[in-house]
C-alpha cells in the first residue's frame, strides 16, 4: 500500500514521496537453460520473420516457397510422364537451388546477430544467466535449424511425390535420407560462415552483401579455375587430380565433394567426377574444420562484445 510522506521544502513547496511497494520476485527461477531455448526459438522464428512485422516475412517465406515449387513441378511431371525416376537426385537438389539458399544465409545471418550489435543488447543477455557459449549455440543452431527446415522442405516434395508416383520405394527412401544428410551438413557450415561474417559488422546491409560475396564469389572462382585445370588437363592428356583439390575453397563445392564420395551423388565438378574416397576423407575433415573455427571465432567474437 502506497505511504505518502510530506517533505517540506526550504521555499515552503511541500512534496510527497511515494512508497509504492515493489517487491522482490519470489517465483521460480528458470535458469539458463530456459534462457538459451528462448532464445533459440525467438531466433527460428525471426529467421521466417514470424512475430515481427509483414514485412520481415515477405523475403524468407518467398524464399521458402521459390525452393518448394521446383520440386512439386517435378513431381508433377514424374507422375504425369510416369517416370522411372526422379529428374533431380535427392543430393543434387541443393547444389541447383544454391543461389536460393545463398541469399537466404545473406538474408537471415545479419538479421539474426547484426541488429544485437547495433542496438547493444548482447550485454543485456550477458546480464542474465545466459552466458556467452548459450548465446552462440542459440544462434548457430536457430541459424542452422531454419537452413534445414528450407534445405529439407523440397526434399520431403520429392519424396512423397515419388511414392505417390509409385517409384521404389527402397530406392527412394535411400536417396531421400543421403540428402537429408548432405543438406544437415550444408546448413550447418552455411550457417556458421553466415553469422561469422555478419557479427562482424553491426551494419545489416554491410552483413548482407558480405555474405552474398563471399558464397559467391568463392563458387564462381573455384568454379572457373576447376574448369581450367579441366580444360587443361583434355588438352595436355594429364591427370585432372588437381580439380578435387581446388573444390576445397568454396563452401558449395565442399558439400558437393563430401557427397559425391560418400552419399553416392553425381559431381557437379568438371566433367562429372568427384573426389575418390580418399580425397573425400579430406573434404570431411575441411567442412568439420570450417564449422568449428566458425564457432570458435563467434566465441572470441562475442566474449569481446560482452564485456
Amino acid at each position: 500500500m502506497a505511504v505518502e510522506q510530506p517533505v517540506t521544502t526550504q521555499s515552503g513547496d511541500q512534496t510527497r514521496i511515494h512508497n509504492i511497494g515493489y517487491r522482490s520476485y519470489d517465483g521460480p527461477r528458470l535458469g539458463r537453460s530456459y534462457a538459451t531455448r528462448s532464445l533459440y526459438s525467438q531466433s527460428l522464428r525471426g529467421s521466417y520473420g514470424l512475430g515481427r512485422s509483414v514485412k520481415s516475412k515477405v523475403l524468407p517465406m518467398l524464399l521458402f516457397v521459390v525452393m518448394c515449387v521446383p520440386a512439386a513441378i517435378m513431381v508433377a511431371v514424374a507422375v504425369a510422364t510416369k517416370a522411372n525416376d526422379l529428374p533431380v537426385d535427392y543430393t543434387r537438389y541443393a547444389i541447383v537451388m544454391q543461389a536460393v539458399i545463398s541469399l537466404y544465409v545473406a538474408s537471415q545471418a545479419p538479421q539474426s546477430v547484426s541488429r544485437d550489435l547495433r542496438f547493444k543488447t548482447v550485454p543485456l543477455y550477458f546480464s542474465r544467466p545466459i552466458e556467452t557459449a548459450d548465446y552462440v549455440r542459440a544462434k548457430f543452431a536457430a541459424l542452422a535449424s531454419a537452413l534445414f527446415l528450407l534445405t529439407a522442405a523440397p526434399l520431403l516434395v520429392l519424396y512423397v511425390g515419388a511414392l505417390l508416383a509409385k517409384l521404389d520405394f527402397a530406392d527412394q527412401t535411400k536417396g531421400f535420407a543421403q540428402g537429408l544428410v548432405s543438406v544437415a551438413l550444408l546448413s550447418l557450415l552455411f550457417a556458421g560462415i553466415g553469422l561469422v561474417i555478419a557479427s562482424v559488422t553491426p551494419r545489416r546491409g554491410f552483413g548482407i552483401a558480405a555474405v552474398i560475396a563471399v558464397l559467391t564469389i568463392s563458387y564462381g572462382a573455384v568454379s572457373t579455375l576447376q574448369a581450367i585445370a579441366d580444360a587443361q588437363a583434355i588438352d595436355g592428356g594429364g591427370s585432372s587430380g588437381a580439380i578435387a583439390w581446388i573444390g576445397l575453397f568454396s563452401p558449395i563445392t565442399l558439400i558437393d565433394g563430401v557427397q559425391s564420395a560418400f552419399l553416392g551423388a553425381t559431381s557437379a565438378f568438371p566433367g562429372g567426377v568427384g573426389p575418390s574416397n580418399g580425397e573425400g576423407a579430406v573434404y570431411v575433415l575441411v567442412t568439420l574444420g570450417v564449422i568449428a573455427a566458425a564457432y570458435g571465432l563467434l566465441m572470441r567474437r562475442y566474449k569481446k562484445v560482452g564485456l
